[in-house]
């Protein structure tokens, strides 16, 4: 048994390490750059607070709700080497468009091609890692776990980088900088793909096999039909912790950036560093919480995936209480709340991100029917789609409603869905029949 990774495995890894990076720095300064005015030191749209939440969860969203639709041109029509090419470009020139200048057609034109450039690329690099191994090979669970790692080290460094130029450059320099991140990682891949991806990723799927007879369509038994009723079911609670989960690009950020005291020293923090903080968490806690399943799994103790991601949600409210103590400590007239705050709040966020987001993909390809696999690991994005259209109005509302009652509106709603999750958990455990 080979216990060694395929070189294409690392490759396909720093290509989307790249894309991510683009994809988090340029996301870290999305909302300072569209909140900013044309005069100020740092000029960005001069938008309102509210437009800016709307156009920050509608960009958002897209950028997770084409890759349905790019997973199915993907597989039907070009493959997926060839969709991710042409997703790596787009996000490139998109990124390019958006530094051109702070107007509103370089702007709208700029969002446009990274959102459907994603729609190319997200679906594809994943299932290619998948098509490195064999059904069974036990090395593909800590081939992922690997791409994961990778994943958040890029995104751990993008908001660092991209948020540092934009203090010293502007934004629009930032944009550049971010761009310039997926042209490397696409030249690496090209260069690179022929020799070491063979024939991964070139097929497409002319049509769909079926059992049976021509045009027969395959029955779903009853224990198929309930576990995709708890797939569902889950769905609807993850679009709400996601809804919340996002505030960290659009409402928090401006939080920081206005109510947050980030000086240490004679060294203020620029704003967008502090989204490398949930993927830093994210990078050394998975091993933390990978280990822990594993132990309580050997002892009969792991809980279910439903306590899971009910606990995920719990974590997600924990955090937002925390951050009203922020705001109960601007109200006692400090001008400024500790960034311990806010420390805190995304440690309580990252718990609920580790005990909810790769328990969902796994739960996806333990429940759906083995012929529908990929059509619910594709609809798997869908949530996230619609929490990013919610999460973006939600922030719209913080200069007419105020981060108190944002921050506490969210709190209270996934934690009373957590907790509901948990009264739901033995019958979706029942109704998963074993698959858990």
């Amino acid at each position: 048994m080979r216990k060694g990774h395929p070189p294409a495995l690392y490759l396909l890894s720093a290509t989307a390490a790249g894309e991510r990076f683009a994809y988090y720095g340029m996301r870290a300064l999305l909302m300072l750059y569209m909140i900013a005015g044309v005069s100020e030191a740092l000029p960005g749209m001069a938008f309102s607070k509210s437009t800016s939440g709307l156009v920050y969860g509608t960009f958002n969203a897209l950028c997770y709700g084409f890759p349905f639709f790019g997973g199915i041109i993907a597989d039907r029509l070009i493959g997926k080497r060839r969709s991710a090419t042409i997703g790596g470009i787009l996000i490139a020139a998109g990124l390019i468009v958006l530094s051109l200048d702070n107007s509103l057609v370089p702007f709208i034109s700029g969002l446009t091609l990274m959102a459907v450039g994603n729609g190319f690329f997200k679906p594809t690099v994943v299932t290619m890692i998948g098509e490195l191994y064999e059904q069974g090979d036990p090395r593909r669970d800590n081939a992922f776990t690997l791409y994961y790692q990778l994943f958040n080290g890029s995104v751990f460094f993008a908001p660092l980088l991209c948020g540092w130029i934009a203090v010293e450059y502007g934004y629009r320099a930032g944009f550049i900088v971010a761009g310039g991140a997926v042209l490397i990682s696409m030249l690496i891949y090209w260069m690179m793909a022929p020799k070491m991806l063979g024939n991964i990723g070139k097929s497409v799927v002319v049509k769909q096999e079926k059992a049976g007879k021509a045009g027969e369509k395959i029955a779903l038994s009853k224990e198929e039909k309930d576990r995709i009723a708890v797939i569902f079911t889950l769905f609807f609670f993850v679009t709400f912790f996601w809804t919340g989960f996002e505030q960290a690009g659009s409402s928090m950020t401006v939080f920081t950036e206005e109510s947050i005291n980030r000086t240490i020293g004679n060294f203020t923090i620029p704003t967008p560093w502090f989204q490398s903080l949930n993927p830093l968490l994210v990078f050394g806690l998975g091993f933390v919480f990978s280990a822990l399943w594993m132990k309580l799994a050997r002892i009969g103790k792991n809980p279910s995936t439903p306590v899971k991601m009910g606990m995920g949600m719990i974590f997600l409210g924990i955090g937002f209480v925390i951050m009203l103590g922020a705001v109960a400590q601007l109200n006692t007239g400090t001008a400024k709340a500790s960034m311990l705050w806010l420390l805190v709040a995304y440690l309580f966020h990252t718990f609920g991100e580790l005990m909810l987001s790769p328990i969902g993909l796994s739960m996806v390809t333990k429940l759906a029917p083995a012929h529908m696999v990929s059509m619910f690991m594709g609809v798997w994005f869908l949530p996230t789609f619609i929490a990013h259209l919610l999460g973006g109005v939600l922030a719209s509302f913080i200069e007419t409603l105020g981060p108190g009652l944002i921050f506490g509106g969210i709190a209270a709603f996934v934690i009373i869905l957590g907790v509901s999750v948990f009264f739901l958990s033995k019958k979706l455990l029942y109704m998963m029949h074993g698959r858990d």
